[in-house]
C-alpha cells in the first residue's frame, strides 16, 4: 500500500494552523476546562440514573464509569501493570492473516496493520476523531481482556512535557515505570523537512537520540511493519524495502525525543486555542493542522496532532501510518481524545449529535473526492475487532460501547 506523493505532502505539510505561543496561565485554564467537562459528564449520568430503574447491562452509569488519568498521577505499580500488559499483547499471536500482512506477527501488529491500511480514510476525514477514539478504546479492551490489565487507558499530557522536558517527565524518563525513554544518540545530519508544493517547507530539528531505545519496559520492543513513509533527517522519505508496508521488516524501536517540537506545537496554549474553536470544522482543522492558510496567518504548521508524533521522533514516530507501533501512540491519542471530549462537553448536544458534530468526507483531504461522512457512516477496524459501529455510536464517551471520562 502506498500513499500518493500528493497525499504524502498534504499529510506532512498542509497542517496549516498557527502555532500558539505558550502563555503562563493556559495550563491552569486547561485544567479548569477539564474540570467543567468532568462535572457536566457526571451530572448527565446522575440525571439519567434518576429517570430510570437500574440500568440494563452495558449502559454507562456513575457506578461503572472509568476515569482516564494522566501518566504521572498513576502509582508505580499501575504504570508497570500497563507496560507489562503492552509487552504481553506484543507476544500474543496476530489475528491478521499472513496473506493480508506477512509482517503482522502479534496482536499489537493487528492494530498497526489496520492503522496502515486505513490511513487514507482515517486522517483528514470526518471520522478522524471517532475512529481514533474507538481505536484507542479497542487497545484498552485488548490489554484488559487479553492481558489482564485492570486499569483504564492513561494519557500523555503534552502540555506537561512541554514544561518539564520529555526525558525529565515520568512518562519518558527511561525508568522501569516509564513508557521507556529516548533512543541512543546517533549521528543525524539535517532537519526533518515537511514539504508541500506551493507552501513553505516546515523544518523540524532533530535532538539527542535517534537510535534504538535502550532503557525501560520497551528496550527490547520490535517494530515489525513498515516503514510506510518515514521522514528522516535531511528531508528524505523512506518507504518499505519490499514496496509493501504490511510486509515483515523487524527492527528496534527508535526515538528522538525532541523538546523543541513538543514546546512549539503541543503546549498548553496550543491545546487551549484548539478547544476554543467553535465549529467542528475549526476544531478538527486546528487539531490536524489543515485550516486554510488564509485563516492561520499564512504560516503552515503541524497542529497538536502532528506535534507529539514528531516530538517522539525516530521510527515509527515520524511515520504516520506505522506510528501505532510505538506504545506511546495510544497515550498520545488518549490526549487527542481528551481534548475532543472537553470540546464536546462545553456544548454537548450540538457537538455530539447535532449539526456541529462532524465535518469531512471519507477520504484524505477529499482526495479522491468522496461523499461527506455522517453520523450514520459505518466504521470498521479489520482484524483489531470484528465489531463495526456507526459514527453516532462513537461520538459520546458515555454511550455506545464506551463508559469513561478524563481527569
Amino acid at each position: 500500500m502506498k500513499l500518493s506523493s500528493v497525499l504524502l505532502g498534504a499529510l506532512l505539510a498542509v497542517e496549516a494552523s498557527c502555532a500558539a505561543t505558550p502563555r503562563a496561565d493556559d495550563y491552569s485554564q486547561l485544567q479548569d476546562l477539564a474540570k467543567q467537562a468532568e462535572d457536566i459528564a457526571k451530572a448527565q449520568l446522575q440525571a439519567a440514573s434518576s429517570k430510570r430503574a437500574p440500568a440494563p447491562p452495558g449502559k454507562c452509569t456513575l457506578q461503572n464509569l472509568q476515569i482516564r488519568r494522566e501518566w504521572s498521577t498513576l502509582s508505580k505499580e499501575d504504570r508497570k501493570a500497563y507496560t507489562d500488559a503492552c509487552n504481553c499483547l506484543a507476544k500474543k499471536p496476530a489475528k491478521t492473516p499472513a496473506g493480508v500482512s506477512s509482517g503482522a506477527k502479534s496482536r499489537w501488529d493487528d492494530f498497526t496493520a489496520t492503522h496502515i491500511a486505513q490511513t487514507p480514510t482515517i486522517h483528514f476525514t470526518g471520522s478522524f476523531l471517532t475512529w481514533h477514539r474507538w481505536f484507542t478504546w479497542n487497545m484498552e479492551q485488548a490489554l484488559r481482556n487479553e492481558c489482564g490489565y485492570k486499569g483504564p487507558m492513561p494519557y500523555w499530557d503534552w502540555a506537561q512535557t512541554a514544561n518539564t522536558g520529555l526525558t525529565k517527565h515520568p512518562l519518558f524518563d527511561g525508568s522501569a515505570y516509564s513508557m521507556s525513554g529516548d533512543g541512543a544518540k546517533v549521528q543525524q545530519t539535517g532537519d526533518i523537512v515537511l514539504s508541500q508544493p506551493s507552501l513553505p517547507d516546515i523544518h523540524l530539528p532533530t535532538a539527542n537520540g535517534g537510535g534504538c531505545v535502550t532503557s525501560g519496559p520497551f528496550k527490547d520492543w520490535k517494530v515489525n511493519l513498515g516503514p510506510q513513509q518515514l521522514s528522516v533527517p535531511g528531508g528524505a522519505i523512506v518507504g518499505p524495502p519490499s514496496g509493501n508496508p504490511l510486509d515483515y521488516n523487524p527492527r528496534c524501536l527508535k526515538r528522538d525525543l525532541t523538546d523543541w517540537v513538543n514546546r512549539r506545537y503541543a503546549n498548553a496554549s496550543s491545546v487551549i486555542d484548539t478547544i476554543r474553536r467553535n465549529s467542528i470544522y475549526e476544531f478538527q482543522g486546528r487539531m490536524q493542522g489543515n485550516l486554510p492558510l488564509a485563516e492561520t496567518g499564512g504560516q503552515p504548521d503541524i497542529g497538536i496532532h502532528g506535534g507529539p508524533h514528531y516530538a517522539l521522533g525516530g521510527d515509527p514516530g515520524r511515520d504516520v501510518g506505522v506510528s501505532s507501533s510505538d506504545p506511546a501512540f495510544f497515550l498520545h491519542h488518549g490526549m487527542i481524545d481528551r481534548a475532543y471530549w472537553i470540546w464536546q462537553m462545553l456544548d454537548y448536544y450540538p457537538r455530539t449529535y447535532g449539526d456541529n458534530a462532524i465535518n469531512g468526507t471519507g477520504t484524505f483531504l477529499n482526495m479522491p473526492p468522496s461523499a461527506p461522512q455522517t453520523l450514520d457512516t459505518v466504521l470498521s477496524q479489520q482484524y483489531v475487532t470484528d465489531q463495526s459501529f456507526k459514527i453516532r455510536d462513537l461520538v459520546s464517551t458515555t454511550a455506545g460501547p464506551f463508559c469513561y471520562i478524563y481527569l
